[in-house]
């Protein structure tokens, strides 16, 4: 056994079918890490498809990543979303890495992220590098760090040229719920650090967003959902600190 694939998933039975199904060949274990609070079949899709599926409470991303490299068997994990896929070219790019020794602990893997059916080209959505492949024995999360997690190595981290493909957000709906959840989670991130709002947050840290992802990262290169996805996570950027605000407010 050369290959353990982790997802964690909550409510993804409409998604998971997909992502098990790209790591056909490639992975020697699925672990679906689950979240107890699920409501739907995703228990059920995996274990029809031969995954190992755990329940576990919910503890936020870091911690159930750690636990998912606790309960997988072999030496290499590779961690994916229930609505990313495994691109061909990357399957057999993973397959040459670990079967050969390595000097790296980790690789880096770009992702093709779709939005509303468009793959996307700029505002920071590409390469977007995400750091999943793993030497199980020589990762860990930082547990403190509650959204946009990735692994902290003991040794050097490589790149992989083959892709995920990310099914990053179908509906507006979708798109809200999940950047308002992440604004949270920064938040709270941001409090436990010890930051606290100020004037100046609400309206410098939106306008550099803007900038950044608009311009800076090309966001424009994707026509108006490009300036539509820039301008709302520059919005998020003042919930941010409204949040944080709220959890810790400013006694200066």
């Amino acid at each position: 056994m050369q290959l353990s694939a982790a997802i964690i998933a909550r409510d993804e039975a409409r998604h998971i079918a997909g992502c098990i199904n790209s790591l056909v060949g490639l992975a020697d274990e699925v672990v679906v890490l689950l979240d107890d609070r699920t409501r739907d079949d995703t228990a059920a899709v995996g274990l029809a498809l031969g995954a190992r599926v755990i329940s576990a409470p919910w503890r936020g991303f870091p911690a159930q990543r750690n636990h998912a490299l606790d309960v997988c068997r072999a030496p290499w994990v590779l961690f994916i979303d229930a609505d990313e896929r495994v691109e061909p070219a990357l399957a057999a790019e993973i397959r040459q890495v670990i079967a050969r020794p390595s000097a790296a602990d980790g690789y880096w893997i770009p992702r093709h992220n779709i939005f509303f059916g468009q793959t996307l080209r700029g505002g920071g959505w590409y390469p977007d590098p995400q750091l999943r492949l793993l030497r199980r024995t020589a990762a860990h999360y930082d547990e403190g760090r509650l959204v946009h997690e990735f692994a902290q190595l003991q040794g050097a981290a490589g790149t992989l040229h083959g892709h995920l493909t990310h099914h990053n957000i179908e509906t507006f709906s979708e798109f809200w719920r999940k950047q308002t959840d992440y604004a949270l989670a920064e938040a709270r991130t941001m409090a436990s650090l010890g930051r606290r709002a100020r004037a100046r947050n609400f309206v410098g840290a939106p306008a550099r967003a803007l900038w950044h992802r608009y311009v800076a990262l090309g966001g424009w290169r994707d026509g108006p959902l490009g300036l539509f996805l820039c301008a709302s996570l520059a919005w998020f950027e003042l919930v941010n600190f409204a949040f944080l605000l709220l959890i810790a407010p400013d006694e200066g």
